[in-house]
């Protein structure tokens, strides 16, 4: 491990490469060790943009968050599949532009939780919380949530960069439905997805070298697919679309070459 590489805490397993350390790496952070590095560089071999792409996922989290506190006044954000604090971290977007949004992000990764107890502090009137739980574990969520969250008023579900940790056989769609059935009319669901149908051969060898090298499996899932997760839900234009192409701010955020399907969608 390089020596300005940060250790790990006790008790974490880094002889196996870890999906939230891979991104970190890919993001430029310290939070990553040799398998971590190898089975990320193995991805940008078979894959040469997917770190452009990972840094165009950050970005559409910001334009997201931005939106959300912009345009449709959320103050409560639920931020599950939280990874390793990088910049533009929900509360730091939505903070910015509102000082009083609060703000719960939910992981299940040690190491994540070391980092994000440290990392991710509010503003002076704002409130952060961090959740060591699964997404899988809907209701026990929610009611820890709730003590900080007012599930009375409207909340946006961030699940950026998430859902391909979830196999079909735990219903990724029945977890996303429990969710919006636990926030009221008014709230948003915020979602990005690895895209199966999007440059198919360069996914597929960057999904055969994530598996060999990591015990996760990862899922990626069509355009069709992504869009049915938002089932019930009123789109926000321009709906389901690549990442780059959501609202965005720049052509450099139009060029970024992220195979990635995202959309925001509100709860009537």
């Amino acid at each position: 491990m390089p020596a300005d590489r940060e250790g790990p805490p006790p008790d974490i397993d880094i002889s196996v490469a870890h999906v939230a350390r891979v991104y970190d790496y890919w993001l430029g952070g310290k939070t990553n060790f040799t398998p971590d590095q190898v089975a990320a560089r193995a991805a940008m071999r078979a894959a040469p943009h997917v770190a452009e792409g990972v840094r165009g996922n950050r970005a559409f989290l910001a334009r997201a968050v931005r939106y959300l506190v912009g345009q449709a006044g959320v103050r409560q954000f639920l931020d599950i599949g939280t990874g390793i604090p990088a910049a533009d971290n929900t509360h730091e977007v939505a903070q910015a532009m509102a000082r009083e949004c609060r703000v719960v992000y939910v992981d299940n990764d040690p190491i994540v939780l070391s980092h994000a107890r440290a990392l991710l502090t509010s503003g002076t009137k704002g409130t952060t919380a961090y959740l060591d739980e699964d997404l899988r574990n809907v209701a026990e969520l929610i009611r820890a949530a709730a003590g900080t969250l007012d599930f009375t008023e409207p909340v946006a579900v961030m699940l950026i960069g998430i859902l391909q940790c979830i196999p079909d056989e735990d219903d990724p769609a029945g977890i996303i439905k429990q969710l919006m059935d636990a926030v009221p009319s008014g709230s948003y669901l915020a979602i990005s997805h690895p895209a199966s149908d999007i440059d198919v051969v360069g996914i597929r060898n960057l999904a055969y070298q994530l598996h060999e090298l990591m015990p996760m499996e990862l899922r990626f899932r069509s355009r069709a697919e992504v869009a049915a997760f938002f089932d019930g839900l009123e789109l926000v234009e321009p709906g389901v679309v690549r990442i780059p192409e959501w609202r965005p701010d720049s052509d450099a955020d139009l060029a970024n070459p992220a195979t990635v399907w995202g959309g925001v969608a509100r709860k009537n």
